[in-house]
């Protein structure tokens, strides 16, 4: 019988860290190819199928624009044949970070853009890279934003989300973030609990977090965060069977308020909390509490 074969592909635009992301994949025992065409993903596939057993069963290819635009616009052919195949389990995680930090990230490590002909900007090559890697973003099962990521930061989520995720089952993340820094573009679905009482407002938890007991004290004593959370719960529990039938591999929960230090972080935490009796991957991530990033994402690859 066939061995059982796991597949991740990384994509995404250049400087959102996807050779990082390669690495942490090689540090948990994933076979690792950068830079593949994707006309020879099905070949490379058949020919690790055919390794000795005792050579591992996990495979992880990076294809981004260094590709041919013929070979990305055969993608979503390719990857069809590739669902299509018995014994293969696979998921798609494209990266991915704003237009800015991109921009700084190039401009700090003054490395040449696969898209730059000599005539086209670092922004213009920036923008089309998005187009040219459309045909694999809408293909995604799970998008990370390393805008505010550290290296070491996306070195977990790869490990935490990706490598440590069993093959068949969904893993939930909830990320609480301050909507005044902008929506989440990894979230599936947000949630705004700026509605609810505000801890700012009181000098002395004005400082503090969600994670803090003050904090969850005061939020806990007000029926409406309870209503809330429970509300929630409720949505994402009633739907979680549909996901897991469609055979959806991520599901990102966003909760913001206005900074994302307080209200966001407290109904992430109780809901995560909730959820891991039922699940058996479920990570929070708090976005504003987060170390910034350090530029030294970009310059690990592309």
């Amino acid at each position: 019988m066939p061995k059982t074969i796991r597949l991740v592909i990384i994509s995404g635009r250049s400087g959102s860290g996807k050779s990082s992301a390669l690495a942490a994949l090689e540090d948990q025992g994933f076979y690792c190819v950068d830079n593949l065409p994707a006309s020879l993903l099905i070949s490379l596939v058949k020919r690790f199928r055919n390794k000795p057993a005792g050579a591992g069963n996990a495979l992880a290819v990076s294809i981004d624009a260094r590709n041919t635009p013929r070979e990305l616009a055969e993608f979503p052919m390719i990857h069809q044949q590739l669902r299509e195949q018995e014994n293969l389990t696979g998921d798609i995680i494209y990266l991915d970070a704003d237009h800015e930090t991109l921009l700084k990230r190039f401009s700090a490590t003054r490395r040449r853009h696969p898209l730059s002909d000599g005539e086209s900007s670092l922004d213009e090559a920036i923008r089309k890279e998005a187009e040219v890697l459309g045909f694999i973003a809408d293909a995604a099962d799970m998008r990370v934003d390393t805008s505010r990521l550290s290296l070491h930061d996306l070195r977990s989520v790869i490990r935490q989300r990706v490598a440590g995720k069993e093959r068949h089952e969904l893993s939930l993340q909830f990320q609480s973030f301050g909507f005044k820094k902008g929506v989440p573009i990894d979230a599936d679905f947000v949630f705004d609990v700026r509605c609810l009482p505000n801890p700012y407002w009181r000098e002395e938890l004005r400082g503090m977090t969600g994670q803090q007991q003050p904090v969850q004290d005061f939020l806990s004593a007000h029926e409406s965060v309870t209503r809330m959370r429970d509300d929630i719960f409720q949505f994402v529990h009633n739907w979680l069977p549909a996901f897991e039938s469609g055979n959806r591999s991520y599901l990102t929960i966003g909760i913001g308020c206005t900074g994302g230090q307080h209200r966001s972080v407290y109904i992430s935490e109780l809901l995560a909390k909730a959820f891991e009796g039922i699940m058996a991957s479920v990570q929070v991530r708090h976005r504003e509490l987060e170390r910034k990033p350090e530029p030294q994402l970009a310059g690990q690859g592309q």
